[in-house]
């Protein structure tokens, strides 16, 4: 059993440390300096521009979309060591386009969606956003309720959607909605692509979020959609949806271990320099323990992601292995960073360091695609066989 990353994907996981250590990190301060004036997680606009520009020039766009559309068909293993590379910095950037959405699109477009869609979403042309969570229906797909019915070749949708990233700034979003009231997301929960304008499609509120984050809610209010641009199958919408929230897990997991292995480097650095009573902290047993631990389960919650993404590249069903990764991965990194800004005292306490921006990006990611007890409880229905 190998462990390692292939030689072509170690060197593509170095070069995307480059491009975090020469690109990305200089950036840093100028994200958390707005942050800290309360004007949220954000880029430049000609920064964005630039770094797309680099990143497209380094051959780092589409990693793991089709070679047909561009892109260079990488598995799932390979995108592990990527955004554990991409998770250490905190510049809110992501290389074109977001996985997760990517692998929705690839299990479902049709020869049109994949022109008018999918090969400009691989080149970085245009965005995206998903519609799942309702006000009253998060982790429970039963619960959904907002409902697409057909007027002759088209859709007409109603609803409200919650929780949404980018969904005023996104070009098209894949919606979730009930075909069929009676299967629901059993045979009844179709995907649908909405562009931006639709008329409709109505933002009703941006919602601040933890760490300079932002969601919107929007509303559905007779929403037009061509016929085209239903999803995959009528009613086959819940399995693709379920790819594309794998894939955003096992990325948080490759997150969560490139936040804790940052925290825990800065401790390293930071405790030999530090004096308290006459001593240096990493003479410290409570601090000499922490980092023991934090690079076990760093250790630990790095196999158990790449032994996630081998299993799914081969074809395994990784239902219960996703959430696992999921809810120990984001735990295990919420728990390593708290211990850094401990370490760090009242330094610890500022938004100076990137802790406070990574300590608010993991509280969230505990919550964002199931929350830790959710994820705990499928994995003890899976192990128990229990439907409750």
């Amino acid at each position: 059993m190998d462990f390692e990353l292939s030689e072509e994907h170690r060197m593509l996981k170095d070069l995307v440390a480059k491009f975090v250590r020469d690109e990305l990190a200089p950036l840093e301060a100028g994200v958390m300096q707005r942050e800290a004036e309360g004007k949220g997680m954000t880029l430049d606009p000609a920064d964005h521009a630039r770094l797309d520009a680099r990143a497209h020039e380094l051959g780092l766009f589409g990693l793991d979309a089709p070679e047909d559309v561009g892109g260079s068909d990488l598995p799932m293993q390979a995108m592990v060591g990527v955004e554990e590379e991409m998770g250490r910095c905190m510049t809110p950037y992501t290389l074109p386009p977001d996985s997760p959405n990517l692998r929705m699109l690839m299990a479902t477009v049709n020869d049109r969606q994949r022109e008018a869609y999918l090969a400009p979403y691989v080149a970085g042309k245009i965005s995206s956003a998903i519609g799942i969570s309702e006000p009253g229906a998060g982790s429970d797909p039963a619960g959904m309720t907002t409902y697409a019915v057909r007027d002759g070749d088209d859709w007409v949708i109603n609803g409200r959607k919650i929780w949404i990233t980018r969904a005023a700034e996104s070009d098209f979003t894949i919606l979730m909605a009930v075909t069929d009231k009676e299967k629901g997301a059993r045979g009844g929960m179709s995907a649908f692509l909405v562009d931006r304008g639709t008329p409709g499609f109505n933002i009703l509120r941006r919602i601040p979020m933890l760490g300079g984050q932002y969601s919107y809610e929007i509303a559905l209010e007779d929403c037009r959609v061509e016929g085209w641009k239903l999803l995959g199958q009528e009613g086959q919408g819940f399995a693709p949806m379920q790819v594309r929230l794998g894939t955003r897990r096992i990325q948080m997991a490759a997150w969560s271990v490139g936040m804790a292995q940052r925290a825990l480097d800065m401790v390293i650095e930071y405790a030999p320099q530090r004096k308290t009573f006459g001593l240096p902290l990493s003479e410290r047993q409570a601090i000499q323990f922490w980092v023991a631990e934090a690079a076990t389960k760093i250790h630990a919650t790095r196999l158990m992601t790449y032994d996630c993404a081998w299993k799914l590249d081969n074809g395994r069903d990784v239902r219960s292995e996703i959430s696992m990764i999921k809810w120990f991965a984001t735990e295990m990194a919420y728990e390593t960073v708290d211990r850094a800004m401990q370490a760090f005292g009242a330094m610890g306490m500022t938004k100076e360091l990137p802790l406070q921006l990574m300590q608010a990006k993991l509280r969230t990611m505990r919550i964002y695609d199931g929350p830790t007890e959710v994820h705990k409880w499928v994995v003890a229905r899976n192990l128990l066989g229990t439907r409750r």
